[in-house]
């Protein structure tokens, strides 16, 4: 894991200025992949921080939050995979894409007649199921159009993380206005705008494979480097449980404003942004697996200064700021990871596996443990320090 291969520098994009000076200015495909990054993860930033507070809004209890959480997280082990054999064989990933987006956007409008704990439950599984057939295709589609280049790969995906800022940001305004219903409309029209911009995405195109010719994936699924990593990216997101369940909760029982949290979300971002910037050459210089070990360490501190000493304004923003380590670089080296160690022949369905078992097995059993500790923010503390035991097995 710790040899870097050399990248393959496509003439095709040695003239895109965009990507080394992130701005909008440039034409291309590559503006409207930007693009989209910004829109999908502008939809993560208003859900994953705000979800919780939606359906405590709806009557939901701590409990039945985290067992929501966790049920839908487990369509993120079978979505993924589904939609990715059908993108391999068929070679339409932009195709999956757009159905994806279409689906979840009309599975959304469901929400707003929806209640009770298994309503939503059902709804909010159809969405996440439809869901997962966006992102291992928006990551293949844009590896392909940069040449498997980890820089070039970074400078667009940081348009995500600017995108999670601004709408975690509004989000937490409008909630403080208009309180948290107003979560369906944000929602519905990021989708919406998301589908319009896939229309102008090109499909990648279909190139002889980089690797070996094993006959099956499985193969290559049975590796034990494989498997190390695919479980230690599995435990940093049981990790991520409490912070993604009940995060902006924790901050509300502190005594922080919904402005006030969404700017805490928005600087663990802004730290995400910077590390992405510099994400490619780290790899290049250190490797795929010192990164890796670098980033759950501090992610083992992050959750302890949080249980401990979250009170605390200024030791809060700087836990914050390990945001940077404990998602940017971490999802920069295991993307670089699965795409090399796949090859395109099983790209789609290597970003599917990252998917359903790191975040969608790692996501489901972090959810619903957190919401069995959480007991309505009275165990916020011993919480957030088994999140940081989980991780530290992870690193060892």
């Amino acid at each position: 894991m710790g040899k870097t291969p050399t990248y393959n520098h496509s003439p095709l994009f040695c003239q895109d200025s965009f990507l080394s000076n992130p701005s909008l200015s440039g034409r291309g495909p590559l503006i409207w992949l930007a693009l989209a990054y910004l829109l999908y993860f502008g939809q993560l930033g208003v859900l994953t921080p705000y979800l919780a507070m939606f359906l405590d809004g709806r009557g939901l209890s701590s409990v039945e939050i985290g067992q929501l959480l966790g049920l839908i997280t487990l369509t993120r082990i079978l979505g993924p995979n589904l939609w990715a054999n059908l993108a391999d064989r068929s070679g339409k990933c932009l195709r999956i894409l757009q159905l994806g987006a279409l689906l979840a956007l009309a599975s959304f409008f469901v929400i707003f007649f929806a209640d009770g704990f298994w309503g939503l439950t059902l709804c909010f599984g159809l969405i996440m199921m439809f869901w997962t057939a966006i992102m291992p295709q928006m990551e293949v589609i844009t590896l392909n159009n940069v040449g498997g280049d980890a820089h070039r790969y970074s400078r667009i995906r940081l348009w995500g993380s600017m995108g999670f800022i601004l709408l975690t940001i509004s989000a937490g305004r409008l909630i403080d206005w208009f309180g948290t219903e107003v979560l369906l409309a944000i929602c519905v029209s990021l989708l919406a705008a998301l589908l319009l911009v896939s229309s102008r995405l090109r499909e990648p195109q279909q190139l002889p494979d980089d690797t070996p010719h094993t006959g099956s994936i499985w193969i290559k699924i049975n590796n034990p480097v494989f498997l190390g990593f695919i479980l230690a990216l599995c435990l940093l997101q049981v990790g991520f449980g409490p912070y993604n369940s009940f995060f902006t909760l924790y901050m509300k029982d502190l005594g922080y404003s919904g402005l006030q949290t969404g700017l805490l979300l928005s600087l663990g971002v802004v730290a995400e942004i910077l590390i992405f910037l510099k994400a490619g050459r780290l790899i290049q210089r250190f490797g795929i697996k010192q990164m890796l070990l670098v980033s759950l360490d501090l992610t083992v501190i992050r959750w302890w200064v949080l249980a401990r000493f979250a009170h605390f304004p200024g030791i809060l923003i700087l836990s914050q700021c390990i945001h940077a380590a404990s998602f940017g670089l971490t999802h920069a080296t295991a993307i670089q990871f699965i795409h090399r160690y796949f090859g395109r022949r099983f790209q789609s369905r290597g970003q599917a596996l990252y998917v359903s078992l790191a975040g969608g097995l790692g996501g489901a059993i972090g959810n619903y443990a957190a919401g069995l500790m959480w007991n309505q923010g009275q165990g916020a503390e011993q919480t957030f320090i088994a999140a940081a035991m989980v991780v530290a097995v992870a690193l060892m």
